[in-house]
């Protein structure tokens, strides 16, 4: 038996309104009741008679409130009130006992169990009426604060996503998907403050496609954003230890920060990145050195020092990369690990080298 409609918990149209379960297995019981409750068209009607189907018929009907006869055939009230309150689709359903036994204990017992509300059979329209509509808010509050609390969590996620992604672009380079400039100063800044206070080496790769310039005029410029794009993703590709960060550091320059690693295994690791990008085998028609796609690395490493800056790791990673142009190109050039202060010989005067050298 049913007078309206019922409607789903958290539904995106639900309505203010008020949907009530009967599970009573006298239809007597069912017939007075519902005429109680049709003096309010905004209460959604329903009864169940059978014990069996009372948690299916609620899991279907998604009443705002229940009302719970104890002593049904074949089943115990109270076991359904468990039955009810173990279910996630009617775990905080207000559950309003309706019963004939008006002793202590058991009402006791109804609500140790779960029950919101306890009513003799068969209480006054006005009561019965009046209960229902207060459990029906209290409920219907719950529900459109969970709502507003996963609404909330939800634009939380989103923004802190968007967030992120504003933040990646910020520091992302647009050809190359590397880190930019901006954030490779960040990153050494902060790393150089790491170095100091723990006193672990922090290496640097200077890494300059070879005769790009002449790569550039020979194959054209979207050849030759495809070449960066390559190299970009044998840099990022490149096996060592993380946080290392790679960046465009300009043009066709770009740098590796290896934090805590050695000279020797930045070196190593200068090496197999230099050998990978030769593997690739990109056509080089304007090569000086060769007929493919080649890169020279500088490479430098130090302990920071108090007053000491990371400008002084870049200038002599630039300038070792120079030094590895001007021996011949596809070449890697280091110089160890240089404890506090690294050497003022050899550095250019310009803060990097020439375009397409």
């Amino acid at each position: 038996m049913h007078v309206n409609a019922g409607f789903e918990e958290g539904g995106a149209d639900r309505q203010e309104a008020t949907t009530v379960l009967l599970v009573d297995d006298q239809p007597l019981i069912a017939m007075v009741v519902g005429k109680m409750l049709s003096v309010d068209s905004s209460i959604a009607f329903h009864a169940c008679a059978n014990a069996s189907e009372a948690l299916a018929t609620a899991c279907k009907v998604h009443p705002t409130v229940i009302l719970q006869d104890l002593v049904m055939p074949g089943a115990d009230g109270l076991d359904l009130v468990r039955a009810y309150r173990s279910t996630p689709q009617t775990r905080n359903v207000p559950i309003i006992v309706l019963s004939s036994n008006d002793e202590p204990i058991m009402k006791k017992s109804a609500f140790a169990i779960g029950a919101n509300d306890y009513l003799v059979k068969l209480p006054e329209p006005i009561e019965l009426v009046a209960r229902i509509r207060y459990h029906s808010r209290s409920y219907m509050a719950l529900i459109q604060r969970d709502n507003a609390y996963r609404a909330l969590r939800l634009s939380e996620q989103q923004l802190l996503e968007s967030n992120q992604e504003l933040r990646r672009l910020t520091n992302s380079d647009g050809l190359t998907g590397l880190s930019n400039r901006r954030f490779f100063d960040e990153y050494m800044a902060q790393e150089w403050k790491a170095s100091l206070e723990n006193q672990s080496p922090l290496s640097l790769l200077m890494i300059d496609v070879d005769c790009f310039k002449n790569y550039n005029d020979r194959l054209g410029h979207l050849a030759g954003d495809d070449a960066l794009r390559r190299v970009a993703s044998a840099i990022r590709e490149t096996p060592c230890a993380p946080p290392a960060v790679a960046a465009r550091f300009g043009g066709e320059e770009f740098a590796l920060v290896l934090p805590s690693l050695s000279a020797a295994d930045a070196e190593a690791v200068a090496q197999k990145l230099r050998a990978d990008i030769e593997a690739l085998a990109l056509p080089h028609p304007a090569s000086d050195g060769g007929p493919c796609l080649t890169v020279s690395i500088g490479v430098a490493t130090t302990t920071a020092m108090s007053g000491s800056a990371p400008d002084r790791l870049i200038q002599t990673a630039d300038a070792r990369l120079y030094e590895a142009k001007s021996a011949g190109r596809n070449r890697v050039v280091g110089g160890g690990q240089q404890p506090g202060a690294l050497p003022q010989g050899g550095a250019r005067s310009k803060p990097a080298i020439q375009s397409g050298t």
